[in-house]
């Protein structure tokens, strides 16, 4: 069938399987270019299909010729329907990383459920033996938590009091005003509850129970910070509680982890389109100013580049010390939040309107990136051609 995006507010409903290999090999290209890392060598990456989960894949097995076991939660394609981009994008790697002779499975399902939980034990038992380094990049919007069995949504809102600030379409390129109500304490509870460290602590401690974490075994989760223009509804909102439980949780995972030399960090990475972001208000606008100016300023970075520069310069580093900050998160956003960078951000933020913003900001690097989430818009992909919407997960167990 011949694919085209189909959107929907801010969600595309197709993917192209050709687009996605091609992002897939554009990544694993950008590692291999940037030398060997003596990294991991058995991985298990949590939210393994998109984003900086798949990121993080590629960097393991194509930076570290590691072996990789990649959890995710994707659509198959079936006929006359394309599958979801994350699996696309996990077809793609697996094949580039088997025809390197790399080991690479995965298991799609309900990461925060007990039976995917298992049947990842099982995989890890019966072919690793152990893993030295897991990756948590789950980025669900809902949880229903194995043991009680309540299911939780989590919600983008203020805490205290209304927010009032500029955001865009980014399909229009229409900058106006959004307001967001303040959230209740149910609300807080349930955004902790789906994106707080509960369920990465849960993974860890299945790993060690069953003697599956290697000794001096690395574990990482992902977060972000922002600058003060989203604060109030993003770092002191009901996310930031959520990242704030995320991170006391490292702290906790450490001290589980002491008996085998183990270490549990939180990385705080940069601002990136994603489908998450998208539909938050106020990024997107955000994002447009600060791709402009990184641009200028050549310190531009996309998932892989941020994660390879976080396994080349922070996780494994050649005199074996990680550098954190003062309260213990590696940083791999200092280029976004560098003080030049945000008062040029924070400038162009007082002026952008609507006739502008094309001028002042990168609006179009940001359709760019979102239709490239779905396999659109990349150089070498004939999207007129009739192409093959059912494709197979060779490592799926």
């Amino acid at each position: 069938m011949i694919i085209e995006p189909r959107m929907r507010g801010f969600i595309c409903l197709t993917a192209h399987p050709a687009g996605c290999e091609q992002n897939v090999i554009n990544q694993i290209n950008y590692v291999k270019s940037k030398g060997l890392i003596e990294g991991p060598k058995k991985v298990l990456v949590i939210g393994a299909s998109t984003g900086f989960g798949l990121a993080s894949r590629i960097t393991s097995a194509f930076g570290s010729n590691a072996a990789t076991i990649g959890v995710y939660f994707e659509k198959p394609s079936a006929t006359g329907k394309t599958g979801s981009p994350g699996w696309y994008n996990t077809a793609a790697f697996e094949q580039q990383a088997h025809e390197a002779g790399l080991y690479a499975k995965s298991i799609n399902g309900d990461a925060f459920s007990n039976e995917i939980k298992e049947k990842t034990l099982a995989l890890i038992k019966a072919d690793l033996g152990q893993v030295d380094l897991v990756i948590y990049s789950l980025a669900s919007p809902v949880r229903t938590n194995p043991k009680t069995g309540i299911t939780h949504r989590s919600v983008l809102k203020p805490i205290g009091q209304n927010f009032t600030n500029k955001t865009v379409d980014f399909h229009t390129g229409i900058v106006s005003t959004v307001s967001i109500d303040p959230c209740s304490e149910e609300d807080i509870a349930n955004t902790v509850a789906v994106m707080g460290g509960e369920d990465w602590a849960m993974w860890i401690d299945a790993l060690k129970s069953e003697g599956l974490l290697a000794e001096g075994a690395s574990t990482v989760a992902y977060s972000y910070i922002g600058p003060k223009l989203t604060e109030p509804v993003y770092r002191k909102g009901t996310i930031g509680r959520a990242k704030d439980h995320l991170e006391a949780t490292a702290f906790e995972i450490t001290d589980s982890l002491k008996d085998i030399n183990g270490k549990a960090f939180v990385s705080v990475n940069k601002a990136l389109v994603t489908q998450a972001s998208s539909a938050i208000p106020v990024i997107p606008l955000y994002i447009s100013l600060l791709y402009k100016i990184m641009k200028e300023e050549g310190i531009h970075e996309g998932c892989i580049e941020q994660i390879q520069r976080l396994y080349s310069e922070r996780l494994y580093t050649a005199n074996g010390e990680i550098p954190v900050d003062e309260v213990g998160r590696i940083r791999i956003d200092d280029w976004e939040m560098r003080e030049d960078v945000q008062a040029k951000v924070a400038a162009l933020w007082e002026v952008a309107t609507t006739e502008n913003l094309s001028e002042i900001g990168d609006l179009a690097g940001y359709k760019t990136d979102f239709l490239n989430l779905f396999g659109f818009g990349f150089e070498g992909v004939d999207y007129t051609a009739d192409v093959n919407e059912v494709v197979e997960v060779s490592g799926l167990v």
